[in-house]
């Protein structure tokens, strides 16, 4: 018996074989003893002259590091893609997941801008860049999707005016955020998920339990706390002139006409997108306006500042975030009661207080950690509770 190591392609073989010495006449003969053992010692030693049988082989793959490579990344992929579908219909609790992760986006987008400085561009010019970029993503999304750009018939009475309050409620909170402090623009504008929830109340009878009114009420009292330090005061974090007396009480009264504004907005995302029954939809309705009107703003009342290529990279990748996470708040619209969703949003002012106060430019205040404590606390016990066995 032997043993050979054979190299076929892709594999190494070890092949065992069996030697088989044939008989002679003169090897049967019984001869004197040194001629048996010469002949007892030949077949050993003439193994390449005696037939070889093959009993059996044993092979050893080779291991392919491209080959596993691409598995590993095929298998990431696909865990990726399932917990995408997941989030987006995969669950009962898919609405909140949507808003939940829009709030995020939100939040990863103002750390960027906070990381990334980039040269001073207009807000009117950088607006119009990130509806444009949204425009154009949604338009592709529809028609890889084969879904109507312009949405069903019956439902575009509802994307229209969608599209008109969405820019009424974006344009007047620039104008706001560019007349007060920047903390009292945002406070104002995080008064929209109340005012939505009334809104839906009373527009869509949406039935409004006792225990998302509480959470609702513990997420805007959580708000007062964070920005009652900087409220009573006349600066604010991000800018640096403001105006007083009456011109103040009028940029003021337009922060409150574009929640209330960005109110009505949610109860229209939510009626449109499960009209049409494709929140991209909305997100393209809007787009389509909002760049029109932004584009003439920018060229009719700004300076056209062109930007950098560093400039650039940083606008393309917060109208892509910006893009996403419109199209997941539709799809939490869609899926989900407005009283839940909006609960839900206030999430990202926790989310962005933290962020501040863990890159040391807030301080850690009683009153900041318990307002942070309260919203997390609501918007957690709304995803505890989930959405409700029928909903609208």
């Amino acid at each position: 018996m032997d043993s050979a190591e054979r190299n076929d392609g892709e594999e190494n073989h070890v092949v065992v074989e069996m030697m088989v010495a044939s008989s002679s006449s003169s090897e049967i003969d019984p001869p004197a003893a040194s001629g048996e053992i010469r002949d007892e010692i030949t077949p050993l030693l003439n193994q390449s002259q005696k037939p070889k049988i093959n009993i059996f082989s044993i092979s050893y793959p080779r291991k392919k590091p491209r080959d596993q490579l691409s598995r590993l990344t095929e298998a990431e992929i696909s865990a990726v893609s399932q917990a995408a579908q997941w989030a987006w219909n995969g669950s009962r609790y898919s609405g909140i997941v949507c808003v939940a992760l829009s709030s995020l986006i939100y939040c990863i987008m103002e750390i960027i801008s906070d990381l990334f400085t980039a040269q001073s561009i207009p807000l009117i010019e950088t607006t119009f860049a990130r509806c444009t970029i949204i425009l154009i993503l949604s338009y592709f999304w529809l028609r890889r999707s084969g879904q109507p750009v312009l949405g069903p018939t019956h439902a575009r009475s509802l994307l229209f005016l969608r599209a008109v309050l969405g820019c009424l409620s974006l344009f007047s909170f620039i104008y706001s955020i560019q007349r007060l402090p920047l903390s009292q623009a945002i406070f104002l504008s995080f008064t929209t998920p109340v005012i939505a929830s009334i809104v839906a109340r009373i527009f869509m009878n949406e039935k409004l339990k006792i225990s998302e009114m509480g959470g609702l009420g513990c997420s805007f009292f959580g708000l007062i706390f964070l920005f009652a330090p900087i409220l009573t005061t006349q600066g604010g974090v991000g800018s640096s002139v403001y105006i007083t007396g009456s011109n103040q009480t009028y940029a003021v009264l337009i922060g409150l006409f574009s929640a209330i504004s960005g109110g009505v907005n949610y109860c229209l995302i939510r009626a449109a997108a499960t009209s049409s029954e494709q929140p991209v939809t909305t997100v393209f309705s809007f787009g389509v306006l909002a760049t029109l009107v932004g584009g003439i703003c920018t060229f009719a009342f700004q300076d056209i500042v062109v930007p950098s290529v560093y400039s650039l990279l940083i606008i393309i990748t917060l109208g892509v975030l910006a893009f996403f996470a419109e199209v997941l708040l539709a799809r939490g619209f869609q899926l989900e009661k407005t009283s839940k969703v909006a609960n839900i949003q206030f999430v990202e002012v926790a989310f962005s207080q933290i962020w501040l106060i863990s890159s040391l430019r807030l301080d850690s205040s009683f009153g900041r950690l318990l307002g942070i404590l309260l919203i997390l606390i609501s918007t957690c016990s709304t995803m505890y509770i989930g959405p409700d066995k029928e909903t609208g």
